[in-house]
């Protein structure tokens, strides 16, 4: 998208009708925020507030929704439309109106709890549809909202109030289920560096389909310090793995780690020096095939190995919405208008042709 700042206090966004500028202060709601004090949703929140003033979008054709949850408590900050909906329903929801009104920017705010146990056939849908969406899934490992339950990320063996002798359950992978269900556009970020994350919503927005960014995120009543040996500060040069499409796959302070791809197609994470730059896996995330982005999802078994974060995968898909009313003015230019009374009153069958 082409943002320009004019002379007279507006934003063009490649189109004729100017945007006028705004700030953070326009963008956020007269509502008292209301998390547990050091919660990272906060940062996310802050994220997001100072992000939107840069895309030249205007607020009344912003909509955020949700489901239940802490996370979902975001569309009340925000001076924009919104809609706090119902447990795990936000994508069907986003869905209808992405689809009826193309031309509104439509957030889906969720946490792991949310959509992916009761929610998880409404995101994988809206995923493999490739509904015009951006979806960010605060991931923190537990229910914060109904204090302290086990989650569908937490890990094996976790005691909570109802897991006290330990979770059996194996988690899931956010990104390896919306890679698997052909997401278009797959990112992850952490709440402990704020312009990764807002980088990581700006390439999200930008992109013409379903977008999935999976962000770390804190609960430090609950779950506190779930992801600390990963994102901790002493830790993020050792642990985080950054994605740079085009460029060889390494980290480490001195860049002395990298990732490398075996005969097996499997990934794994190797010493620079043993191998040689040459052999490091180049970071390809317009590959059509989402098979290696998967293998790259896998690479860490959880938050304390080298983890990789930013974009996954981004690849050009037909949009849904796009293509449903492109079917619709297809029929009617074909038929003329239809008659939706004679439809509703008709039998049980039909013809197509």
């Amino acid at each position: 998208m082409t943002d320009l700042a004019q002379a007279d206090g507006t934003h063009t966004n490649g189109a004729s009708v100017p945007v006028p500028v705004t700030t953070r202060k326009d963008w956020s709601s007269d509502q008292e925020v209301r998390w547990c004090p050091g919660c990272g949703d906060y940062t996310i929140l802050a994220a997001m507030q100072m992000l939107l003033p840069d895309l030249g979008v205007r607020r009344e054709n912003t909509v955020f929704l949700s489901g239940i949850g802490c996370a979902a408590r975001l569309p009340y900050y925000m001076n924009t439309y919104g809609m706090h909906s119902i447990h795990g329903r936000a994508p069907a929801i986003a869905t209808g109106l992405a689809t009826t009104r193309p031309d509104l920017d439509v957030w889906v705010i969720t946490g792991d709890g949310d959509s992916l146990s009761i929610g998880g056939n409404h995101l994988i849908h809206a995923l493999r549809r490739n509904v015009n969406i951006t979806i960010l899934l605060f991931n923190n490992q537990i229910y914060g909202l109904t204090k302290g339950q086990y989650s569908p990320t937490s890990e094996m063996a976790k005691v909570t109030k109802s897991t006290p002798f330990g979770s059996l359950e194996q988690p899931f992978n956010p990104l390896s289920l919306a890679l698997g269900a052909e997401a278009s556009f797959v990112a992850r970020s952490h709440d402990m560096d704020r312009k990764h994350m807002t980088e990581m919503f700006r390439r999200a927005h930008a992109h013409k389909g379903s977008s999935f960014v999976e962000i770390y995120q804190n609960c430090n009543v609950f779950n506190d310090g779930a992801f600390e040996q990963i994102t901790g500060k002493d830790h993020r040069s050792e642990m985080l793995i950054p994605l740079v499409h085009g460029e060889p796959i390494r980290f480490g302070a001195e860049g002395e780690h990298g990732v490398v791809r075996g005969p097996d197609g499997a990934v794994d994470v190797v010493s620079v020096a043993d191998v040689g730059e040459s052999a490091l896996l180049v970071h390809d995330e317009h590959r059509e095939n989402p098979g290696l982005a998967f293998q790259l999802s896998r690479l860490s078994r959880g938050p304390y190995e080298p983890t990789p974060i930013g974009v996954f995968r981004d690849v050009d898909r037909p949009e849904y919405g796009l293509e449903m009313t492109r079917q619709v003015d297809a029929v009617i230019e074909r038929k003329g208008e239809g008659d939706i009374a004679a439809l509703l009153r008709s039998g049980s069958s039909w013809t197509v042709e």
